[in-house]
This record gives structure tokens, sequence and C-alpha cells, in this order.
């Protein structure tokens, strides 16, 4: 029987708040586009959940009908098309708690990190965002969540104190490190394997203003920048967060002058101790190359975003990474090579960046988990925009030539959050090391037996 023969059952079911939509209804385009509009969703069904109640009568309807199910709240992270099942669309789930006491958020599942920044400003308490507040908080802790003061501070996930998930049968869920440990375990970094979260409880941090920015310098001078920054990394405190882009932007508006439609070197920096020892420490990167903008300057902790400046507007782009142990003389010419000033004049790829990895990122869990990025230095990452089929077509071909270039240097290993869109069970197992993935997979068996959470980057259940 096919899913379209089970609609009525869930229109039947009085606990969904939400609409329930299928691919003739008014308003399912817009229900099922998330920020990527790369992956294209074609869901039977998609449910916008209002709160928990809506996920678990949708997750019960899912395991009584063996339907398969996908989750997405900003979809920043939609690399993958959904076709058939159901989609549950927590974009509505916003809600943010602040304890300025326990110095904790409690976090629904479609809140972006820009609600918790701003619920939590008036107490002087911040979480651990990545590049972009306009991503979902839960989805980006999931994957482990690469913060940008994540040598300072470590991975998102370390700061989580408990979760609500809904796990495949319907059942409505709270673990933490006592409770349900295996479950705790694998949803930090496991990704969305084994349930889907209804709201999570994250540590923040007492953190008000930081020293950050970007400083430019036109990419004819990729190199010394490079080989500058690569030697500097060697030597700054953990406090220092920093990565190294090459930027081909395009003649957008949205672009400020003298940016747009360049090819840019970029050193992006973000400092959480003493102002003036921050800006002691950045001086050799402003004499590296020849600086065109400089955008480092001490900031509200909530204007994050200036830092790295990703887009705001929802685009279609392609994305992936690799994890490094080292930039050594070699890959650094390697990587020059391939996307630097020699590189043709149409290449495609609009960022390749290396960030700093190590400090507190480097450090074990307090409470185990199943990130696996934590003996890399840097981590390499591409992004395409890609409008058409040829544009794609030919981002696809330098994203492999460069990580084929890059992999004698590399752990083997990616990062779940910016891995890209997933291939065959080998390349999703590259996120994970064998041992945690074989965990994974035990975990999954346990929690999802039925493989109802198949889409996106997920590992199949161990066999029973």
């Amino acid at each position: 029987m096919t899913t379209a023969d089970h609609l009525p059952d869930l229109f039947a079911l009085s606990d969904i708040h939400g609409p329930v939509l299928r691919p003739d209804d008014p308003g399912y385009a817009d229900e099922v586009t998330g920020f990527n509009l790369a992956a294209r969703h074609t869901p039977d069904l998609v449910v916008g959940a209002t709160g928990a109640d809506d996920v678990v009568a949708a997750m019960r309807w899912a395991h009584t009908t063996g339907t398969p199910v996908a989750v997405q709240a900003t979809g920043h992270g939609a690399n993958f098309p959904i076709d058939n099942g159901l989609l549950i669309n927590t974009a509505r789930m916003t809600d943010v708690r602040i304890d300025p006491r326990e110095h904790t958020a409690t976090i629904a599942a479609g809140a972006k990190w820009r609600h918790i920044m701003e619920a939590g400003a008036p107490h002087g308490l911040a979480g651990l965002s990545g590049s972009s507040t306009d991503s979902g908080a839960v989805g980006y802790t999931l994957g482990g969540g690469l913060p940008v003061l994540g040598r300072a501070y470590g991975y998102a996930a370390d700061y989580v104190r408990s979760f609500e998930v809904v796990t495949a049968d319907g059942t409505p869920r709270e673990t933490d490190a006592e409770h349900e440990p295996d479950l705790f375990w694998a949803l930090r970094g496991g990704k969305g394997n084994v349930g889907v979260v209804t709201s999570m409880v994250c540590e923040l941090l007492p953190l008000s203003r930081i020293l950050g920015g970007g400083i430019y310098c036109p990419g004819e001078h990729a190199e010394p920048l490079l080989r500058a920054w690569t030697d500097w990394t060697r030597t700054v405190p953990n406090e220092m967060c920093s990565a190294f882009t090459l930027l081909r932007l395009p003649p957008l508006p949205e672009i400020p002058e003298p940016l747009r439609g360049g090819f840019w070197a970029r050193v992006a920096i973000a400092w959480t101790g003493d102002t003036a020892e921050g800006e002691r420490l950045v001086a050799p990167m402003r004499q590296a190359a020849p600086v065109t903008v400089d955008t480092v300057a001490e900031m509200d902790y909530t204007s994050m975003d200036d830092i790295y400046a990703d887009p705001h507007d929802p685009l279609p782009a392609r994305e992936s990474c690799t994890l490094l142990r080292d930039l050594t003389p070699d890959a650094i010419r390697t990587l020059l090579e391939q996307a630097g000033p020699a590189a043709a004049p149409d290449y495609p790829l609009l960022l390749v960046e290396l960030r700093h990895m190590g400090g507190a990122l480097s450090r074990p869990a307090a409470v185990e988990d199943a990130i696996c990025a934590r003996d890399a230095e840097y981590i390499l990452e591409t992004v395409a925009v890609v409008p058409d089929p040829q544009i794609a077509t030919a981002a696809e071909t330098a994203t492999a030539a460069l990580y084929s270039a890059m992999a004698p240097h590399g752990t083997g290993l990616t990062m779940v959050n910016i891995h890209g869109r997933p291939g065959d069970t080998l390349d999703r197992a590259r996120a994970w090391t064998p041992e945690v993935y074989d965990h994974l997979r035990h975990t999954k068996q346990t929690y999802d037996p039925e493989n109802l959470l198949r889409f996106g980057h997920t590992v199949p259940p161990a066999a029973a």
C-alpha cells in the first residue's frame, strides 16, 4: 500500500494542530522549501508541527503505516532531496527559555541561533553558534556543532545537558547522561539517526563582547597570506579562532563594494580575550599581504554574523568538507594549485575555506559523544552556488579534484554537518570512525530498527 493510501488516516487524527499538506495543497511548496534550494523536496505529505504533540502524532502514524520520515527546520543542511514519505517541518517551534541562574537555554526544535542570541543577550549569555545565526540550533548541534569560537570553548554538543526526543515508534523520551545514555550519546554528533528532537537544554556562556571580523586581501596575494596564516596558527592561544578563505564573489548588489565581483583571500578572526591583546595578535595578518578591507573590531556577540558574512537569502548551494591532519608546505602548494590564483577564471567554487581546529575542539568530551573530529588540526570546506545543472556539474568536478588532491593530508573523515550531499553507505560512513559508526548503527537498531529516519545523512541499522 502506498503512502497516499494512508493519508486519510492522518487527517482523521485530531492531535495534529499544524497544517497537514499534500503536493497539490496551497502552501505545500512554502512548507517544504528550505534555505538550500539545491535540494528540491517532494514528500507525499508535510506536517507543519507546532509542538511536541504534533511530532508524536506524526511519528506514530508513520510507524503504523511504515512511512519514511524526514525532518527540517531551516533547511540550511538540505543537501539531500526528500522524495515521497513524510516531512516534519519544525520551523514553527521557535520557543527559547533562558534560565539566567543556571546559565541554560531550553531550545525548541525549530529555533534559530538568532533566537537564542536575542533571548540570552539581556542576561549577558550566549550559545556557541556557527558562522550563521540564521541556521537551526538543534540540527546544527545534532551534527556536533562547529562554533566560530570552537577553539576557545569546544563543540556545541559538548554543552547539551538533555534532549526531549520522539523515537521512531512515536514514543516521547527524555535523555541525558544518566537516562538512556546511549540515545544521548548518538544525538550528540550522530545527526538525526535515532529520533526527532523536539527540544534540548544547553549551557550558555557569559559572553557579550568579542573581537571579530575579516581581513580581505586581493586574491593574487593568497599565497603569502596563507603561508603566514598557517605559521601564525601554530603560535596563537586557544582563544584565537580563525579561518583562511578563498572567495570568488559574484557581482550581486547585496555584496558591498569593493568586494563585489572580486577574488579575495580572507582571514576571519574571532577572539574572546582582552581586546588590546587580540589586536596585537592579529597584527601579523594585517602585515602579511596588502589589505583592501579590514572589518576586525570589537563587537557585540549578537553581531557574530558579520565575521563570516554568510549569505542571508536562500540559494542553491553544494558544500563539502574534509578533516586535515596538518597544513604542510605540500598541502598549501596543492591547495593553491587547485583553487588559488592560477585556477581558471571560471573556477566554480565560491568558497574554499580552511578553519583552524585544535584547542578546545581537541579535548575529550566530558560525556562521551559521537563526534569524530577531535584529532583534526584544520578542516577544509568548499561551497558552490549552483543555479543550473551545468554549473552544478562543473562544481562537482572541481570539488572532486580538490579533495582528491588533498586526500594525502587528511584524516579520511568529514564532519556530518558539512559533509554535503551524502552518497553511498561507504561515503556516509566517512563522518565517523569505524568504531563510532558501528556503535551508531547498533543504537539505530535499538531506536529505529525499521529505518524510518532514512533521509539525509543517515546510517542503516545494524543487523538484528
